[in-house]
């Protein structure tokens, strides 16, 4: 079964995406944060993060947050250059920042948009397309006017978080929703959203498919249902999708991202903010982390995680 990491800005770089597949895997796919226009250009911090030397032996998925076929087009052209063939297109971003300029789940509500980046994907046979969307931004009908639009898009899947925008994480995940999209979409789905992980034991995302399967007319997990994508929940407990000790998944992972800092940012201050979104989700003991947010030295922020628990 397909299991995709979602990305999060600030949190899922290059640098986390390689530790957590190196000291745990279960991932089929990496999805980096969007790649955006800022300022008329391509965003360089971007483009270094799905540089594919960073990337290389990670199963890893660059994904684009476009108003229009013409923004798409630029941010895909950057990518080709780069070597990419595997490009995702953010349709579900919540984020108002995003949505007031028409991307993310703003752009379900710009049908003419969305036929834009249908033609610049025609355009490109070499490459393999696939989607994350919302249910709309703010009302499901929103959602539905796109669908025979994303219908004929040339893609491997579409993700669906089924929320609206206006949502953003709040309330619970419509998983009926979700049964009525899969319903109507030809491509297969993949699900998204409070896929979270368990206390004690492994913790396999079958189970959650599984939930999704209650309509007798659901199709058959495998056929259309491909699999799920998971993003707080891995951030929140990195190890769910294998048999190793959480803890001993924490100090791996630190280790290569600690590294990694020290020898390419500036300063504790740099580093230690790169260092804090490590800790930020993870489920471990609340005094531990509350010592490891409050360290603003080096040796204060390695006394604090010497001693860290679940």
């Amino acid at each position: 079964m397909y299991v995709a990491f979602a990305p999060l800005q600030g949190y899922t770089d290059a640098v986390y995406r390689r530790a957590h597949w190196e000291c745990v895997g279960g991932v089929d796919e990496y999805y980096t944060p969007f790649v955006r226009i800022e300022k008329g250009e391509v965003r360089k911090k971007d483009l270094r993060d799905t540089d594919p030397a960073a990337d290389e032996g990670v199963p890893t998925v660059p994904q684009v947050i476009a108003r229009d076929g013409d923004e798409f087009a630029r941010l895909c052209d950057a990518l080709q250059k780069q070597g990419w063939r595997r490009i995702d297109l953010n349709m579900g971003c919540p984020f108002p920042m995003q949505v007031r300029t028409g991307r993310g789940s703003g752009l379900l509500q710009h049908p003419e948009h969305v036929e834009e980046i249908l033609r610049e994907m025609q355009k490109r046979p070499e490459v393999t397309f696939s989607v994350k969307m919302r249910l709309g931004q703010e009302c499901e009908e929103e959602g539905l006017r796109v669908m025979p639009i994303i219908n004929e898009m040339p893609l491997l899947h579409v993700t669906l978080h089924p929320r609206l925008g206006k949502q953003q994480y709040k309330g619970v995940a419509d998983r009926e929703a979700f049964m009525r999209f899969m319903e109507v979409f030809r491509h297969p789905m993949v699900y998204n959203g409070d896929v979270w992980g368990v206390e004690s034991g492994k913790w396999h995302p079958e189970g959650e498919l599984n939930t999704l399967e209650k309509k007798e007319n659901a199709v058959k997990k495998g056929e259309r249902l491909k699999g799920v994508m998971i993003g707080r929940g891995l951030l929140t407990q990195p190890w769910m999708l294998s048999d190793k000790e959480p803890l001993e998944v924490i100090r791996n992972m630190h280790a290569i991202i600690y590294r990694h800092a020290t020898e390419h940012l500036c300063g504790d201050s740099q580093i230690l903010s790169r260092l804090h979104a490590f800790w930020e989700y993870l489920d471990i003991d609340h005094k531990a982390k509350k010592a490891i947010m409050k360290a603003t030295t080096l040796p204060r922020y390695r006394e604090a995680v010497a001693i860290v628990t679940l």
